[in-house]
């Protein structure tokens, strides 16, 4: 495993929610990582991000470590479950909000 890799591996398993976006969550660089994080906000859970604008081993390296070509990239659990239409599918058929409920995911205080 890559030092990179490692890095990415560390992050998403010592977070239950960790957003890889581009921005951060008050100033989000693209629409799509600024519709991932409404979605995280709407469903009140608490999350981590990482900025993967200000680490370009981690920008590319989170593309392999996921096998999933684009950014934003939503974890939870350790578990990569996807981009931001992927997000938005499960959220509008309720399935976020489950997968949130189902992993004990912590509310935002």
């Amino acid at each position: 495993m890559s030092d990179t890799n490692a890095r990415i591996a560390e992050i998403v398993n010592s977070h239950d929610v960790v957003l890889f976006m581009k921005g951060t969550p008050l100033f989000p660089q693209c629409g799509f990582s600024s519709r991932a994080v409404a979605i995280l906000e709407h469903l009140g859970v608490a999350y981590d991000s990482v900025d993967v604008l200000q680490d370009m081993e981690i920008r590319q390296g989170i593309k392999s470590f996921s096998e999933w070509p684009t950014i934003p990239q939503l974890y939870v659990k350790g578990e990569f479950v996807g981009g931001s239409d992927i997000m938005m599918e499960m959220y509008e058929a309720g399935e976020l909000k489950q997968l949130m409920a189902d992993s004990g995911v912590r509310p935002a205080a």
